[in-house]
């Protein structure tokens, strides 16, 4: 766990360095001249919040069906005779939460593709 975490924090920490020495090399092409960089800050962030709509959307729908499978195969093995009762509402209850890693992916489609932020500050 502390490995995966130091790798992401290394990782954000080289995008960063990478970005400013970007930024850097813009300026050293024209020096004098003004860049708004308001629209990559903003696409920037909408990149993360995407992930991180999606990261969380998938995380919360993945135990909450393994909860529910894992409560539906106990259900059965304690009571075999009720196992098309158990499975029409498994199913039920796991295309419902299923419903909610669809909704975080169509919020994190909303904000890279139709960004209403860009549209809101006058960039698209």
């Amino acid at each position: 766990m502390r490995r995966t975490f130091g790798v992401g924090v290394l990782t954000m920490f080289a995008v960063l360095v990478s970005a400013t020495l970007a930024a850097a090399a813009v300026e050293a092409v024209a020096p004098g001249s003004t860049v708004d960089y308001t629209k990559a800050i903003v696409i920037g962030c909408s990149l993360l919040v995407a992930g991180l709509a999606m990261a969380l959307g998938t995380i919360g729908t993945g135990l909450g069906m393994g909860n529910g499978l894992s409560s539906a195969v106990n259900a059965v093995g304690r009571n075999p005779e009720a196992q098309g009762k158990v499975l029409i509402t498994m199913m039920v209850g796991l295309a419902m939460i299923e419903s909610l890693a669809i909704y975080a992916l169509v919020i994190a489609l909303v904000v890279l593709y139709a960004n209403p932020l860009l549209k809101y500050i006058g960039l698209s």
